[in-house]
């Protein structure tokens, strides 16, 4: 592509080339919000799971401890 305007053919293929990275940029921050959020869900999990197996075991623990002193008392 030649015009007639010096500098011009440099100037449009300027321009595609920013809106070519602009596009590009725009994808790879898409993915990145969508792998940030796959890793914070994974890690919410993590914790719930945690959380859940320590309530558990407290819990067990609680009612041997509650058996032993009502066991001690009669």
């Amino acid at each position: 592509m030649t015009s007639a305007v010096p500098g011009a053919d440099l100037a449009a293929a300027w321009v595609r080339a920013r809106v070519e990275r602009a596009r590009e940029a725009d994808r790879s921050r898409g993915a990145s919000a969508v792998e940030w959020i796959v890793i914070s869900a994974i890690v919410v999990a993590i914790v719930i799971a945690v959380g859940i197996i320590i309530k558990n075991a407290l819990t067990s623990k609680a009612n041997q401890i509650s058996g032993n002193i009502n066991g001690a008392g009669g």
